[in-house]
């Protein structure tokens, strides 16, 4: 492998991995905070994509979608942890698993009657629509480059608001000891809601960006579910600091085994979890 498409595939695996992250770091925050084992958090990551081509065909922008997208978004994350969510909190995981899992059926359903069962693909902006030369035969594209970007803003956003703000300390107050926190004054049915909301707009702003590179198409929140999951185990369940690092390492061991070991490319991520756990069972990073 020359020096070039080591380049690629390095972006490749770290554009890859800053998407799993904004999927798996929603998926621990509700897990690691919440309490409840959300298997339908791969669904929100399709709506995504679905928002992004009908809003994009409906505004004419992919950039007014994807604004509209985030915002109908944490509305509807809102919505369904104030309706669904919010009566499991201190429910067994087996109710939260059924819950779920009826869901995901439900937003399937709700996709081929709203979207149909048609593959659909999303446009490339214009302006993101370039690539770079990086030889006289490769170039890579701009457009993977905004979605890095993006990932990272909204990396950086969520550490400062988690770490720097008085929203945060409470967030990490109630995840550390529900009681004693509601105890002191905190609404902590209010920070719960906020941060389902957000874990759903994270899912959700992921899909739309993947959408004009991954086209859209029925279950493809299933897929990404699994990868995720992985992700939140590595890392350490609750550890937003743990799904970045965790996400990046499954961005680039699944990206580079693809290259160089096309063999057992589908067992190294699982190879990478488990040699992880051997080593530190709790994950990469406590709570």
């Amino acid at each position: 492998m020359d020096l070039a498409n080591f380049l690629i595939q390095l972006l490749n695996g770290v554009q890859y991995g800053l998407l799993l992250f904004m999927l798996a770091a929603g998926l621990t925050l509700i897990f690691g905070i919440m309490g409840v084992v959300n298997l339908a958090h791969g669904s929100f990551y399709m709506l995504g994509a679905y928002l992004a081509w009908s809003l994009a065909g409906l505004t004419g922008s992919f950039t007014l979608a994807i604004v509209v997208g985030a915002a109908l978004s944490v509305v509807f994350g809102l919505v369904l942890e104030r309706l669904l969510f919010r009566h499991f909190y201190r429910r067994d995981h087996l109710d939260q698993v059924l819950l779920t899992f009826g869901l995901i059926y439900i937003f399937e359903e709700g996709r081929s009657i709203l979207w149909g069962d048609d593959v659909h693909a999303v446009k490339i902006p214009d302006l993101l629509s370039a690539s770079i030369p990086l030889t006289e035969n490769l170039s890579y594209p701009v457009y993977r480059l905004f979605m890095s970007g993006v990932c990272v803003v909204l990396a950086l956003g969520l550490y400062l608001l988690i770490s720097k703000t008085r929203l945060g300390m409470k967030i990490r107050a109630g995840a550390f000891n529900r009681d004693m926190t509601e105890a002191l004054g905190v609404n902590i049915k209010l920070i719960h809601a906020i941060v389902f909301a957000i874990g759903v707009a994270l899912a959700t702003v992921a899909g739309m960006i993947a959408a004009p590179i991954s086209s859209v198409y029925p279950n493809m929140g299933s897929q990404v579910l699994i990868m995720c999951f992985v992700v939140v185990v590595i890392g350490g369940i609750g550890s937003v600091r743990g799904a970045l690092i965790s996400a990046l390492l499954v961005g680039l061991v699944d990206t580079f085994g693809k290259v160089l070991l096309p063999q057992i490319a589908g067992m190294l991520v699982y190879m990478l979890m488990a040699a992880v756990l051997l080593w530190k069972p709790e994950g990469l990073f406590r709570q």
